[in-house]
């Protein structure tokens, strides 16, 4: 009975978890928001399952202060969840940059590996910054010799806009097991305000069925599930700025 007891409430309490909302981090005027998510949530004990792994980054300024320029994001994953590109075409960043959103897929389709949307304030000289936001695609790719996601945005208004932000992966040691990590140059105009991205894809490779982004739940054997550090996002600034927030989430183990 104790024990039915305590495995009711430890479910009661994933199930909080799993309303958790974004993480807000604030420094001075500068605030960002990061969130995320796995589906689905319920996962193998031992192993890992196909999910879609989701990430959100929201950045505005307090007060009507200018916005910062964001220098350069990572995000790490939680070393349970791998990203796998084994059998994948590789995509060329020249394919994709510049196009619009049909030719990048009609170059790079078969390397798709998620999508998601991109804003910004473009600042342009003598004038106030104006909106921009467009569809972006995620395609498997490397960038200066190292494995990648090439994020494609393109927007229509108030003027076309083209252009691909790699995102390099590296492996790390520890709670995170994998980063990526995008570096936006200091000339750049673009003050972003938002990055989505759901990366999720299945595909055959030499007649076995795979997925992209995979992951388990690291719940210790008798327990239903566990509550984990699921994400990192850390921030890096124009005026030297740095800001860093972690996401914690919930699975139920499977198995």
């Amino acid at each position: 009975m104790k024990k039915t007891l305590a495995l009711t409430a430890a479910t009661a309490l994933l199930a909080l978890a799993s309303l958790a909302s974004a993480e807000t981090i604030q420094k001075g005027s500068l605030r960002v928001a990061f969130d995320g998510k796995i589906t689905p949530q319920k996962l193998p004990r031992e192993g890992t399952a196909p999910v879609k792994v989701a990430v959100s980054t929201e950045i505005s300024a307090l007060g009507g202060k200018p916005l910062s320029q964001l220098r350069k994001i990572s995000i790490a994953i939680n070393r349970h969840g791998q990203l796998d590109s084994t059998g994948l075409p590789v995509c060329e960043i020249s394919d994709i940059q510049p196009a619009t959103t049909e030719k990048a897929l009609e170059a790079c389709r078969g390397s798709l590996v998620g999508e998601g949307r991109f804003a910004a304030e473009v600042a342009l000289s003598r004038q106030a910054a104006f909106p921009s936001a467009g569809k972006m695609f995620a395609f498997n790719g490397t960038y200066k010799g190292k494995p990648a996601i090439l994020a494609h945005v393109y927007g229509e208004e108030p003027v076309p806009t083209s252009f691909t932000l790699p995102f390099v992966i590296s492996k790390a040691k520890g709670t995170f097991g994998t980063v990526l990590t995008a570096t936006f140059p200091a000339a750049d105009n673009n003050l972003v305000t938002q990055i989505d991205l759901d990366l999720s894809r299945t595909y055959s490779y030499k007649g076995e069925r795979r997925s992209y982004a995979a992951a388990g739940c690291p719940a210790p054997k008798g327990f239903p599930g566990a509550t984990f550090p699921f994400a990192k996002a850390s921030y890096a600034f124009a005026g030297g700025k740095k800001l860093s927030s972690t996401l914690k989430r919930s699975c139920r183990a499977r198995g």
